[in-house]
């Protein structure tokens, strides 16, 4: 097998398919499905005939050759057609979730992790803004009471300044060569 055929390890730390990209991109959702399914297929009469061949092995004696190379060579050409279905999918599999299989432990256990990372970084996060929204209203509320004045003309500036990026907003976009971009209505 050479180079551009064989999964490989991405720079972020994914194991990546080498397939023809332009063709992975143009294909729809249901060709994504079935190449899923013919893949598990695939990986299913592998493991059978695997299971077959140790069978084959664990009772070898000499009549037996003829019927152990006919699994040999049959689990090779299933190997060849799971390496040619591999081809069309782009899958990225993180190389902690293919450790873990290495490891004979649960992939759904890295799934569990990487979320409760998330909902414990998410909570940590608001716990921050939260915080400055609250420093933020202190602030307004210690200077209001000492410059009312000045609070007064920054609150009417930031309105003006927000009323101005909601018109900015609205209006329609301009390139960089002057020209209008215009909205498309679908």
């Amino acid at each position: 097998m050479d180079s551009s055929q064989s999964p490989a390890a991405g720079g972020n730390g994914t194991l990546i398919s080498h397939g023809n990209d332009a063709a992975a991109s143009a294909s729809g959702a249901d060709d994504s499905i079935q190449n899923l399914s013919q893949i598990s297929n695939s990986i299913e009469k592998t493991l059978g005939l695997i299971h077959q061949l140790s069978l084959t092995v664990s009772t070898f004696n000499s009549a037996l050759q003829m019927p152990l190379l006919q699994r040999i060579n049959g689990l090779v050409v299933e190997l060849d057609n799971m390496v040619k279905l591999a081809e069309k999918c782009n899958i990225q599999v993180p190389m902690e979730v293919v450790n873990l299989i290495d490891d004979g432990k649960n992939p759904d256990e890295f799934t569990k992790d990487v979320i409760n990372n998330c909902i414990a970084k998410n909570q940590i996060t608001k716990g921050k803004t939260d915080a400055l929204k609250d420093l933020r209203k202190h602030l307004l509320e210690e200077l209001e009471q000492n410059f009312p004045d000045e609070v007064e003309t920054f609150r009417e500036n930031r309105a003006a300044a927000a009323a101005e990026l909601k018109r900015l907003a609205q209006a329609p976009s301009v390139l960089p060569n002057g020209g209008a971009r215009a909205k498309v209505e679908h």
